[in-house]
């Protein structure tokens, strides 16, 4: 699945669009290559990052061999520096955790029989506020990023802004706060994640849905209470 092959799908991908006259979102954008047919399509095209593919390159396969393999894969720096480009210029829309998490005997096995993706959810944040701290992009588009652009895309009813008759679904961070992401931090069932060891500036505090303090200082402090998710009307993104 290289460069080429993505380049082909996402080509395609954009031609059936075209020829249907329907708004498609592109997941996972991994290549350099495909930038220039996005851009060139925006009215009809969408698009996401993932934070492993801005944080990671293909430099990280030794250190971490089979649990950096995912679909699309990790690929070299150049294509990485392509990426944040790309979501500096707004070619990407939103960001997506792409959360997989499979069980380390699992990712222990031997290419191909090894499973591809990586735990994802619980590190976006601190990932990518580090990324901020670190004057990669401004906290207002990581916002934007996570938040309004979902909502934009989707017609996600009730969400995507602080407002009066919106949802109160709120993440409270600390922007100075240094932390080590740890695998015993990790939440899953997976138990493990690619950034072991990685030190952060910016972490997730707490966490308020529909008005409810639901996570705080690393403790869930209210029982799950999740809702379906209601979409605008007539919204055809």
């Amino acid at each position: 699945r290289d460069a080429t092959a993505a380049l082909m799908c996402t080509t395609r991908l954009i031609r059936h669009a075209r020829e249907q006259n329907r708004r498609v979102h592109v997941l996972h954008i991994s290549t350099a290559d495909e930038f220039p047919i996005l851009q060139a399509n925006k009215d009809l095209i969408t698009c996401e990052a993932t934070p492993h593919h801005l944080s990671l390159n293909a430099d990280d396969y030794a250190r971490l061999g089979t649990l950096l393999q995912m679909n699309p894969p990790v690929r070299d720096a150049s294509h990485q520096a392509a990426i944040w480009d790309g979501l500096r210029r707004g070619v990407i829309d939103v960001l997506g955790s792409d959360h997989a998490p499979h069980e380390l005997e699992a990712k222990a096995k031997e290419y191909p029989a090894s499973p591809s993706g990586m735990p994802g959810v619980q590190t976006l944040a601190p990932m990518m506020l580090d990324h901020v701290a670190k004057g990669r992009l401004s906290l207002a588009r990581f916002v934007d990023l996570t938040s309004a652009g979902p909502q934009r895309i989707f017609g996600i009813a009730g969400k995507g802004r602080i407002a009066a008759g919106y949802d109160a679904d709120f993440t409270v961070v600390d922007l100075k706060a240094r932390r080590e992401i740890r695998n015993d931090w990790i939440a899953s069932r997976c138990g493990w994640t690619p950034y072991d060891g990685t030190w952060v500036q910016g972490w997730v505090t707490g966490t308020v849905i529909r008005g409810r303090r639901v996570m705080w200082e690393d403790e869930l402090v209210t029982p799950r209470g999740g809702e379906p998710v209601k979409f605008c009307e007539g919204h055809t993104g």
